[in-house]
């Protein structure tokens, strides 16, 4: 009894793992790109990027596997004012009329524990090439709560870069050199696998993958309803 329950707790593992592994596709919407840098020594200037795209192969029991690539739209820029957007993406700048994307690709993943690697890889910004670490933390992989219940990998990542290493040295006496980045990270698992393979998701045939909690986890499913707005006291 003790070997067959072993077996069946091995094989359980080993089900959960081959689940979670696969492609994904960044979420544009739940993915977001936060920067800092000093302004003129008063404050650090805080924006964001949203609509991030791309796609992420990963399977959380070999990082090393793991390949990343990214692709940040700068029109996406915010810092909280028009001007300051204008003056964030012209050509002294981020130039992003003729740069309008940066790119990450990963060229080398280190795992530290379970849920926590650093990953190298080359950033693209403004025309320059250059290599950078990623301190990266898996905060959850399972099925999404809400509808179609797709199987979804969340990180937080961060690091540091130098703006004069991509050639933005504008307004030095205003602007620091020093750029903090944080990134938040959803990720969603592709429905089909590659050359006609068998669909990459969790249900098994024509019926719905209910989890311990009974929640459908099928594409097939009809949406549900938006949620009745709490009466007001």
């Amino acid at each position: 009894m003790p070997g067959l329950a072993l077996g069946l707790l091995a094989a359980l593992w080993a089900g959960t793992a081959m689940a979670a592994s696969g492609t994904y596709q960044l979420d544009p919407v739940h993915t977001r790109v936060m920067f800092a840098v000093e302004h003129a020594g008063f404050s650090q200037a805080i924006g964001t990027v949203s609509g991030s795209t791309g796609t992420l192969e990963f399977d959380p029991d070999d990082w090393r596997s793991a390949r990343l690539e990214v692709s940040v739209p700068l029109d996406k820029l915010d810092l909280g004012d028009e001007r300051w957007n204008e003056a964030t993406l012209a050509r002294n700048l981020l130039d992003a009329a003729r740069h309008p994307a940066a790119t990450f690709v990963s060229t080398c993943i280190e795992p530290i524990d379970a849920q926590r690697a650093s990953v190298y890889g080359t950033l693209t910004l403004r025309g320059v090439s250059r290599e950078v670490k990623l301190d990266v933390t898996l905060n959850a992989i399972k099925r999404h709560p809400l509808p179609p219940f797709r199987r979804t990998a969340g990180f937080s990542a961060s690091t540091v870069i130098s703006r004069a290493d991509f050639g933005i040295t504008a307004w030095k006496s205003v602007i620091g050199d020093r750029v903090e980045l944080r990134m938040e990270v959803e990720a969603v698992r592709g429905r089909a696998g590659a050359n006609g393979s068998a669909p990459d998701d969790d249900s098994q045939g024509d019926a719905p993958n209910i989890d311990d909690a009974g929640t459908a986890d099928d594409d097939s499913l009809p949406p549900l309803p938006d949620p009745a707005p709490e009466p007001t006291p």
